[in-house]
C-alpha cells in the first residue's frame, strides 16, 4: 500500500518535472552535445594513455621502459593530439549546444555556429603576442574549466540571434536573383554585429582589468565546482540518479545537469595529467560508469551473477539473459526484466549498491589508495578493464571486483526473498 502511494505521488508529482527537464530546450541541447562527444572524448583518451607511461628504472620491464622512452620522445605530440579533441571540451560544446538549439528553432546553424564560436574565442582565449612572426594566445581555459561560459555563449548567442530573425531585426533583403548563400549572409549581418558588438564590449572590459571572461566566471563559481566534487554532492546525485530509475523515470532526464559536471572533471583531470599535475577532481563520466554503476544503473551486474544460479526458472532466465548486457553497463534487461523497477522488495539494494560504491571508489581516491580518473574509452567497457585504462592503475580493477562482491551481498537476501515467492508461484 504504502508502494503505491508512493508512486502514484510520483507519477503525479515528479514524472511531469522530470519530463518537462527532459525536453526543456536549453537542457535537451546540453543533454545531447554531451552524449556527441563520446568519439572526441575516446580519441583524446588514448594519447592520454600512451603519454602516461609509469615511472621506470634501469631494472623495470623492457617494455615499459620503451614505453616510457616513446612517451618522453613524442611528448609534444600526445599532448596537443589530445588537448586539441577531449581537452578542448568546452569549444565543441559551444558548437554542439548551438547546434541542437538551431534544430529546435529549425534555422540554420551555420550563422549561429560561427558567431559563438568567435565569441568563444573572444572570452576565452588570453592574447599574449599577435603579429606578423607569429600569435600566441593562452587557450588553457578551453577544456572542462570553460564549460560554463561555453554553454552561456551557445545558448544567449542562438536565443539572440533566433529573436532577431524571427523580428526580421535590420533585416537586409536582397533580390530574388541573388544567391541565397549571398541572401542568408545580408539577412544575418545586423544580428551578427550586434551578437559580436556585445562580445568585444566584455572582451575589452576584461581586458582593461588584466582578465578575461572565463577566468572571472571561473573563479567565481570555483566553489561551486568543489561542491559538486564532494562526497556528500556525489551521495546525493547517486541516490538520485537511482530514484529516477526505480520509478520509471530515464537518467538522460538529468543529463543535462551531470553532463557538464562529470564530463568537465574529466576535461580537467585529463589537462592535468598532461601536464603532469595531480589530478584535482574525482566524481567524473569514468568515475560513475566504471566504480559507481557496475552494470548500469542499480549496478545489476552482481545481481544478474548471483540470480543465474537461482532456483526460480524466472530469475535464472533474466539473470543468464542479462548477465552479458550487464557485463557492458547495460541495465534494462534486468531492471525490466526481474522486474526492479516499482519492485518494493528491491528498493534498497537498487538505491544502495551504487550508493556505497560512491562512497567507497570516492574515499579510496581521495586518500590515495586509488588513482583518480583522467580517461574514458566507452560506456559499454566493461567496468574491471574501464576501471585500469581510466586510472591506468592496478589497484582499480580489484577495487571494481571488491564492489561487485558487496553489492552481491547486499543483493543476495533480498533476491532470497523475492526467490521464494516467485517458488510458490512456480510450484503451484
Amino acid at each position: 500500500m504504502e508502494t503505491t502511494k508512493i508512486t502514484s505521488w510520483m507519477d503525479k508529482h515528479i514524472t511531469p518535472f522530470a519530463n518537462k527537464m527532459a525536453n526543456q530546450r536549453h537542457l535537451a541541447a546540453i543533454r545531447d552535445t554531451f552524449m556527441t562527444l563520446l568519439p572526441i572524448t575516446l580519441f583524446g583518451s588514448i594519447f592520454v594513455i600512451i603519454g602516461a607511461a609509469p615511472p621506470v628504472t634501469k631494472h623495470s620491464n623492457g617494455l615499459l621502459i620503451a614505453w616510457a622512452h616513446f612517451a618522453q620522445k613524442n611528448a609534444l605530440i600526445l599532448t596537443w593530439l589530445s588537448s586539441v579533441s577531449m581537452s578542448a571540451m568546452s569549444v565543441f560544446i559551444c558548437v554542439g549546444i548551438t547546434y541542437f538549439l538551431c534544430q529546435h528553432y529549425k534555422e540554420n546553424p551555420l550563422s549561429p555556429i560561427m558567431f559563438s564560436l568567435a565569441g568563444f574565442f573572444m572570452l576565452v582565449f588570453d592574447p599574449k603576442k599577435l603579429g606578423f612572426t607569429g600569435n600566441f594566445a593562452d587557450i588553457s581555459y578551453w577544456d572542462g574549466r570553460g564549460i560554463i561560459i561555453a554553454i552561456l555563449i551557445a545558448i544567449l548567442t542562438t536565443e539572440a540571434y533566433h529573436a532577431m530573425r524571427k523580428h526580421d531585426f535590420g533585416r537586409i533583403k536582397m533580390p530574388k536573383g541573388v544567391p541565397s548563400a549571398l541572401s542568408e549572409s545580408f539577412a544575418s549581418f545586423v544580428p551578427a554585429l550586434v551578437i559580436l558588438a556585445v562580445d568585444a564590449i566584455i572582451f575589452i572590459i576584461c581586458q582593461a582589468n588584466h582578465t578575461t571572461a572565463v577566468k572571472a566566471i571561473y573563479s567565481f563559481l570555483s566553489p561551486s565546482f568543489k561542491v559538486a566534487d564532494s562526497l556528500p554532492a556525489t551521495i546525493f546525485l547517486t541516490i538520485l540518479v537511482q530514484l529516477f530509475w526505480f520509478f520509471g523515470i530515464h537518467d538522460a532526464a538529468l543529463a543535462g545537469i551531470l553532463g557538464p559536471i562529470r564530463d568537465g572533471n574529466l576535461s580537467i583531470n585529463a589537462s592535468a595529467k598532461l601536464a603532469g599535475k595531480a589530478l584535482p577532481r574525482i566524481f567524473t563520466t569514468p568515475f560513475w560508469v566504471y566504480f559507481v554503476i557496475i552494470g548500469g544503473c542499480g549496478s545489476v551486474l552482481a545481481l544478474a551473477i548471483i540470480m543465474s544460479f537461482s532456483k526460480s526458472k524466472q530469475l535464472k532466465t533474466v539473470g543468464r539473459v542479462g548477465l552479458i548486457p550487464a557485463l557492458f553497463g547495460i541495465s534494462e534487461p534486468m531492471i525490466f526484466g526481474t522486474p526492479l523497477m516499482l519492485n518494493p522488495i528491491f528498493f534498497i539494494p537498487f538505491i544502495f549498491t551504487s550508493t556505497v560504491n560512491a562512497i567507497l571508489s570516492y574515499l579510496s581516491m581521495s586518500f590515495g589508495l586509488v588513482k583518480k580518473t583522467f580517461a574514458l574509452f566507452s560506456w559499454q567497457m566493461p567496468a574491471p578493464i574501464g576501471a585500469f585504462l581510466s586510472t591506468m592503475d592496478w589497484r582499480a580493477p580489484i577495487l571494481v571486483i571488491l564492489l561487485i562482491v558487496i553489492d552481491g551481498l547486499m543483493y543476495y537476501p533480498f533476491m532470497k526473498i523475492y526467490e521464494r515467492s516467485l517458488l510458490k508461484e512456480e510450484n503451484s
